[in-house]
């Protein structure tokens, strides 16, 4: 097993046993979780990995820390996206995998609403885009894949992707690298064409290229 997959696996059982302590302690929305400290010395682990364990729940909603008053467990029963997210996230193993195919649907879905419309394909983000990666210049990848929700034109799927986004934050936040530059080019081409397989192909390699990452 390799460093990332480790981390995946350190971060899906932190998530199990502080669901198992929330509900061993009713703990309910509103109130306030042990400290990092405390967390760490009962669930066994390092005070890194418990911080980054909630920093990426805190970032899908279900925890929010409050500036010198603590971490709490969010009310996110009143928000019905976060609340779906919340019992699928904290209750299933397999819930990566699930949740990057997800996410991947939402892209997939972008890129042949973008290819399908003149107007959306002769946007300058692409070209921009496009110009960043022949320069050279730092490109995060999310940012990629948030113009293509943006595009298309859905809000509910943009707020849906977003939510799922987050789930992966520290690997989609990355800037690209040199293998993934050309892929991506050919990407942001086929969708000025409007050619949706040559899209869907670029689209296929740059989630291959990144799926020891993410």
């Amino acid at each position: 097993m390799d460093k990332k997959q480790e981390n995946k696996k350190v971060f899906l059982e932190i998530v199990s046993q502080l669901r198992e302590l929330i509900k061993l302690e009713n703990i309910q929305p509103g109130d306030k979780l042990p400290s990092e400290r405390v967390l760490s010395e009962r669930l066994n682990v390092g005070r890194s990995s418990v911080r980054e364990a909630l920093r990426s729940l805190e970032l899908l909603g279900l925890i929010e820390t409050r500036h010198g008053g603590g971490t709490f467990l969010a009310s996110f029963q009143s928000h019905q996206l976060v609340e779906i997210l919340a019992s699928f996230i904290l209750q299933e193993n397999k819930s990566i995998e699930d949740v990057h195919t997800t996410r991947k649907m939402h892209e997939r879905e972008a890129i042949r609403v973008i290819c399908s419309k003149e107007t959306l394909r002769k946007l300058p983000v692409w070209e921009s885009l496009f110009n960043n990666l022949e320069e050279d210049e730092d490109t995060v990848r999310d940012h990629i894949l948030r113009e293509l929700l943006i595009a298309s034109g859905n809000r509910l799927a943009l707020k849906i992707w977003l939510q799922l986004a987050a789930y992966s934050t520290k690997p989609l936040k990355q800037f690209t690298v040199e293998e993934e530059k050309s892929v991506l080019q050919r990407l942001l081409q086929a969708l000025q064409m409007g050619n949706e397989r040559e899209a869907f192909d670029a689209y296929e390699q740059w989630m291959d290229i990144l799926k020891t990452s993410i």
